[in-house]
């Protein structure tokens, strides 16, 4: 299901995606499968902590015993640990196939996760900042240059249909189950800051409708793109710098203690979503590429630009009025999201910058 143009960006050598140039662009009419697909396979070990991991899951619930090696000789943003993490925090989502499911609440392996956990956030607080201003952090945020180095810049101004196609594949781990990971923050949160979180949560599942479940509207546009839209189909192919910033929200999300910074986070990202939603528009628009691609993002810049106003002077106001000392939290939500959003960044424009893939397994 190849999405023909006439933009001869869209081949390249290594892509293993050649595209007939000299063809108009077409919509697709395959049905979509759905938004996600429950039990997923488990993917491939990257190392000692994921091993550990998946080779529990694939038997009954039993004792975990940690691997040989140390958590804090680990590499905090590396491969094995992620991929272990996102592991763990799925079975809170939609599990694996063929796991038992009372591995979700298994003392030994929740064990292990939280070292795991704690040397992820102590990775990130290590690198970042950190303060109590929050207002600073968000007018930062609304700084959009018309021209820039960023990844949708370089989207909207050199990319081909391959390299789009590759960071459709590194978003698919969260947009599959776009605001689930917020989910959890609600019945954290009481009075202003709930209701109107939930309000901004209503319209990302689709304010009841169910073809307009924002994760839904990814999964079309997978299918518009030629890809598949199964959940979590492709993790055996994203790096661990695409795993990090999901995992982050995951965690955030299911730690009470950390409710402030996933406020943080989605407040930045509804913040910067709307302009990039834009860029990538216009990316997808002088590709030619089919409706359903776009209209994911078409659907962000205006509703991200409501949701922004929502987020900063409902729910993050609203939260420092009931508790100022939430404030550092808040900060650290912002700029933990930044940060993994660079690094995602920095890998895929490097790879594409030396002529290669920014996946680990080809299309």
């Amino acid at each position: 299901m190849a999405l023909a143009t006439t933009d001869s960006r869209l081949n390249h050598p290594g892509s293993g995606y050649a595209i007939n140039v000299t063809e108009k662009a077409t919509t697709l009419a395959a049905p979509t499968r759905g938004a996600a697909q429950h039990g997923a396979n488990l993917p491939a070990a990257r190392g000692p902590f994921s091993a550990t991991v998946i080779d529990a899951l694939r038997n009954p619930p039993h004792e975990v015993a940690a691997p040989a090696t140390e958590p804090r000789a680990a590499d905090p943003f590396g491969e094995d640990v992620q991929l272990a993490l996102q592991v763990c925090y799925e079975l809170h989502y939609h599990g694996f196939a063929g796991v038992d499911p009372e591995w979700e609440w298994n003392p030994t392996l929740l064990r292990l996760r939280a070292a795991l956990e704690q040397l992820f956030l102590a990775a990130m607080r290590e690198q970042v900042a950190g303060g109590v201003d929050v207002a600073g952090e968000l007018d930062a945020l609304l700084v959009q240059p018309l021209s820039g180095r960023g990844l949708s810049y370089f989207l909207r101004d050199e990319a081909g249909w391959w390299q789009l196609r590759e960071f459709f594949v590194h978003r698919s781990i969260y947009h599959l189950k776009e605001a689930d990971p917020h989910a959890w923050v609600i019945p954290r949160l009481s009075g202003r800051p709930k209701a109107t979180l939930v309000a901004v949560e209503f319209d990302e599942f689709g304010g009841g409708h169910a073809e307009r479940v924002h994760a839904r509207m990814f999964a079309d546009l997978l299918v518009a793109a030629g890809l598949s839209p199964d959940y979590l189909h492709y993790l055996d192919h994203v790096p661990a710098c695409a795993l990090a910033p999901v995992n982050m929200m995951s965690l955030f999300g299911l730690h009470r203690r950390w409710r402030a910074a996933l406020v943080g986070h989605l407040t930045a990202a509804e913040i910067t979503t709307g302009p990039s939603a834009q860029r990538m528009d216009d990316a997808l628009t002088q590709l030619g590429a089919a409706r359903q691609c776009r209209l994911f993002y078409t659907e962000h810049i205006e509703a991200d630009a409501v949701h922004e106003q929502v987020m900063r002077h409902d729910v993050v106001d609203g939260l420092l009025e009931q508790d100022p000392d939430l404030a550092d939290d808040i900060v650290f939500g912002i700029q933990a999201t930044d940060l993994l959003e660079q690094r995602l960044a920095e890998h895929i424009l490097g790879r594409w910058a030396a002529g290669l893939s920014s996946l680990r397994l080809p299309l």
